[in-house]
């Protein structure tokens, strides 16, 4: 499944459940969190590293990621931000943790001593070996052995890797084929920005020179898109020449939830260009300010996108408790969509260990008037 989506984005938030098991639990039935630990930390088929943020990631493709590993060698002579976290000094503390890796390795950052009157309030206020040890990862020097309750465990990533490791970087011209194809062949229909956006491998210039190629050679045709709810007014993309065949497949009619950080709708500017929904995530918006909750799931029901829920696991008494749904604006819900709905917040309370799931007030339908509107279509 994470070969089918191209990577699985990994976010430590668990108001619900953390995203990557939000993810995968929609697409597949019986899925259980050891099934992602046992790819990413067992046979390794997945490994994690950074595409737009830190994601699961199929391991036949780390060839390709050596060229982002290049690209963070040079990432703290060029950048404040690191050399702030990383002190004075930068190099000499980037060897000496590798070193200690080596030498005592798989390590945590809470297994190096912090500096007197260090702070650890904040999200980003790291230590310089915390610094140290992300640095190291970014540039391919560590990996990710395993998760400790989520937590980093960091070793050398040729005691991790050691085949793929000794494997030779991918060519250029073959990273840039790679990366727009396989982006293009999950995207389906997609602007070269929107190629370029996907692994975030690739310069929006590699994209559209790339994409220009491809239709001169008949592997693309250009379309014109037009959103659902025609509030964006019709544009040209790119399509497989075989999209109307596509387009006729059937689609399931399951409701599911889906996660804030799922393919379908992590390009925002994408999911409202081609659907008409304007989805915010919330968490980071001050409460007072929030229009919905902390953390919305859209409702995905079939290859429409009708609502939003706003759930929170009480994990001391097992139950789920679901503010919402908002029904989009135009669309009154039926007895099937309400039922559905409910279907698919008993899937998701079973996947999350709740034993009962409850409305947190009224059931009546309520409109969303800005943060996802009506059409949209996944």
């Amino acid at each position: 499944m994470v070969d089918a989506l191209g990577y699985v984005q990994i976010d430590s938030i668990n108001v619900v459940d953390r995203a990557q098991h939000l993810i995968l639990g929609a697409r597949l039935d019986g899925y259980s969190r050891t099934h992602l630990a046992h790819a990413l930390e067992t046979t390794r088929g997945l490994f994690e590293h950074w595409t737009h943020d830190a994601c699961a990631i199929p391991s036949k493709w780390y060839g390709h990621w050596k060229h982002r590993f290049a690209e963070y060698e040079g990432r703290v002579k060029r950048n404040a931000w690191w050399r702030g976290r990383l002190g004075p000094d930068p190099q000499k503390v980037i060897r000496a943790t590798l070193a200690r890796v080596a030498r005592d390795g798989p390590l945590r950052a809470r297994d190096f001593e912090k500096p007197e009157g260090a702070s650890s309030g904040g999200w980003w206020e790291w230590h310089p070996e915390k610094a140290a040890l992300e640095h190291l990862w970014r540039q391919g020097k560590l990996a990710i052995a395993r998760r400790d309750r989520f937590e980093k465990v960091y070793d050398l990533s040729t005691r991790v890797f050691p085949r793929l490791h000794a494997e030779r970087r991918s060519g250029a011209k073959a990273h840039v084929e790679w990366a727009c194809h396989e982006a293009f062949a999950r995207l389906g229909i997609a602007t070269p920005l929107e190629i370029s956006r996907f692994f975030h491998a690739v310069s929006p210039h590699e994209a559209r020179v790339w994409c220009a190629q491809a239709v001169k050679d008949g592997r693309l045709v250009e379309v014109a898109v037009e959103s659902e709810t025609r509030e964006v007014r019709a544009h040209t993309s790119l399509a497989l020449p075989s999209w109307r065949a596509i387009a006729r497949d059937p689609i399931a009619s399951e409701t599911r939830l889906i996660a804030p950080f799922d393919p379908v709708i992590r390009d925002r500017a994408r999911a409202h260009r081609l659907w008409g929904i304007k989805y915010r995530f919330e968490a980071f918006v001050p409460e007072a300010k929030r229009v919905y909750g902390y953390y919305t799931l859209p409702i995905l029901e079939g290859d429409r996108i009708v609502g939003l829920i706003d759930p929170r696991l009480d994990r001391e008494s097992e139950t789920l408790h679901v503010r919402g749904p908002w029904w989009l604006r135009d669309r009154a819900p039926s007895i099937a969509s309400r039922r559905g709905l409910d279907r698919a917040i008993d899937r998701l309370a079973r996947q999350v260990g709740a034993t009962k799931w409850q409305f947190a007030h009224s059931r009546r339908a309520a409109c969303v008037e800005s943060h996802i509107e009506s059409g949209a279509r996944a």
